[in-house]
């Protein structure tokens, strides 16, 4: 039986909250939320979408302070049989009232220097409140392999829990420089500190034996399985010691000739007929046929029999210790650089063209054990983990057919066949066929100098395979669509009001377990309010 811990927690939330790749979030202001589409922006969310681009504000300082609140639903089905109530919906919940950016930029003739921080991955908290399939399938099957075993037994029930919270934040640094009106240059960095924490049970697990061989309480009514376990592994390990014992007895008897003897004959060799019955009902007990068993047989059966009831006992102990409580208190750490390229073209006032690449991002995690145990079955102080973050192409463009509306396009592509997602350099399993694309438009219109109002798409194409897709991580393709509004308050301040809804398509899989075939739906469903106020200490070209 495996563990009944096995929730490899960091993919639960340490993955991309909203817009990005598979661990990368790209959804990083409040003009992004209502517009989708900011990788050709020259205002200041540029710092982290177009460094090069902000050489087109101007001189002076200019600052941004952007909050998103954001919720995630993430629902499970699973047509498990053995699971109690199945079909049955796992709902996961995920939180993140604080979603920040912070942006400022500070231009001097041909030179931009600017620094940004913001959740580069992760970025909230995930809740399970009855866990997950993989968890309640292992305990679904104690009834049936039990049964298998000839220990009637039809439920089990069991407290389960898991919360996860996982944030990258990304410190950012820039520089730009502009060659001419038309093209602008940026370099910059980015630092990247991850923290995952993961805290859950699984306790008080219960089943159902009708067997009071291994005690008068085990009527068919519901104890705790680990007692039941420990109770059946001192029962099995008498029965043992009784065989073996029982075969040791009869050795005097072999030594003294008597082996070949039937065992219904051991009056012959000095046997009570009490003590040739009490072995005839032992080995029917035992499910042996003693007609025909000479006494040296009967040694056998019982040495045999002995062996037998040991490795049960074993296997009993083994389950009381698996279905102990089992509760997981951990905190994973871990730093990561990743340098960025980036290039603004604009070949009229009415364009503007850009480009950025940003390096892989190495980043280790180390494990801490915060609860004095072992990590709930799962985790070990010290272990490290891989969670590199991939290289990303972004392209974008802008286009101001008049001067009321503006035009935004997006293409980004996440290098994601050149990470190893499995998370261990022991092990190489492909779960990558093909590179995750986002594309995407959106449009803003002035109504007035100080009104403007904005809607735009964007759409992902995962490139996962099966293996990559579980209860516990799973990438899907999306549509999201975003809307809101600009208001000028004063000449120096604007504010950006923006909500924002991603649709995710279900994902399916089909798995066999020990029990029979069964598929497993993954769905998900994202909102968010976006909230920002840019501030221009500068005139602007």
């Amino acid at each position: 039986m495996r563990k009944l811990l096995t929730f490899v927690a960091a993919t639960l939330i340490a993955g991309n909250l909203l817009a990005g790749g598979l661990v990368t979030n790209t959804n990083q202001s409040a003009m992004f939320t209502r517009l989708q589409n900011r990788n050709a922006s020259t205002s200041i969310d540029a710092v982290y979408y177009n460094p090069a681009g902000l050489t087109k504000l101007g001189n002076g300082f200019f600052a941004s302070i952007n909050n998103q609140t954001i919720g995630q639903t993430r629902t499970i089905s699973t047509n498990y049989a053995p699971i109690t109530g199945s079909p049955k919906d796992y709902e996961g919940s995920v939180s993140a009232p604080f979603y920040p950016g912070v942006y400022v930029a500070y231009n001097t003739g041909k030179l931009s220097f600017s620094a940004g921080f913001n959740p580069i991955g992760g970025g909230g908290g995930a809740t399970y409140e009855e866990g997950l399939p993989s968890f309640e399938a292992q305990l679904a099957e104690i009834p049936a392999l039990l049964t298998s075993q000839g220990i009637p037994t039809t439920a089990y029930d069991a407290e389960i829990f898991f919360e996860g919270t996982s944030v990258y934040f990304g410190y950012q640094a820039n520089v730009a420089y502009k060659i001419n009106d038309q093209l602008s240059l940026g370099a910059g960095f980015r630092l990247v500190t991850a923290k995952n924490t993961y805290n859950g049970y699984i306790r008080n697990i219960q089943i159902n034996p009708n067997y009071p061989a291994f005690g008068t309480k085990y009527t068919g009514v519901m104890n705790p399985a680990p007692g039941f376990f420990t109770d059946g592994a001192n029962y099995l390990a008498g029965v043992s010691t009784l065989c073996a014992n029982t075969a040791t007895a009869l050795q005097p008897i072999i030594t003294g000739g008597g082996g070949s003897v039937p065992l219904s004959n051991g009056t012959a060799v000095g046997m009570t007929p009490a003590q040739v019955a009490t072995l005839q009902a032992t080995i029917t007990a035992l499910g042996g046929n003693p007609a025909g068993m000479t006494i040296a047989q009967t040694q056998t059966f019982f040495n045999t029999t002995s062996t037998t009831y040991a490795t049960k006992s074993a296997t009993m102990a083994g389950l009381s210790s698996q279905t102990q409580d089992r509760t997981v208190d951990v905190e994973e750490t871990g730093t990561g650089y990743t340098p960025i390229l980036s290039a603004n073209y604009s070949p009229s006032d009415k364009v503007n063209i850009s480009i950025r690449y940003e390096f892989k991002t190495n980043l280790e995690l180390t494990a801490k054990v915060n609860n004095g145990m072992d990590g709930g079955g799962l985790y070990t102080d010290g272990e490290k983990t891989i969670a590199d973050m991939p290289a990303l192409l972004a392209i974008g463009g802008e286009f101001k057919p008049m001067d009321k509306l503006l035009v935004g396009a997006t293409f980004n592509t996440y290098f994601d066949k050149n990470v190893d997602y499995d998370g261990s350099e022991s092990t190489d399993i492909d779960m990558i066929d093909n590179n995750f694309l986002e594309y995407g438009l959106g449009a803003e219109y002035s109504f007035s100098e100080k009104l403007r109002a904005s809607l735009g798409w964007v759409a992902t194409s995962t490139g996962v395979n099966e293996n990559y897709q579980s209860d516990m991580r799973y990438s899907a393709n999306t549509n999201s669509f975003g809307g809101g509004i600009g208001y000028r308050i004063t000449p120096m301040i604007d504010l950006n009001i923006g909500g924002q809804y991603t649709m995710y398509q279900d994902v399916t899989k089909d798995y066999t377990r020990a029990l029979g075939a069964y598929t497993e739906t993954y769905g998900k469903q994202t909102w968010v309010v976006a909230l920002g106020l840019d501030f221009y200490f500068g005139k602007t070209e």
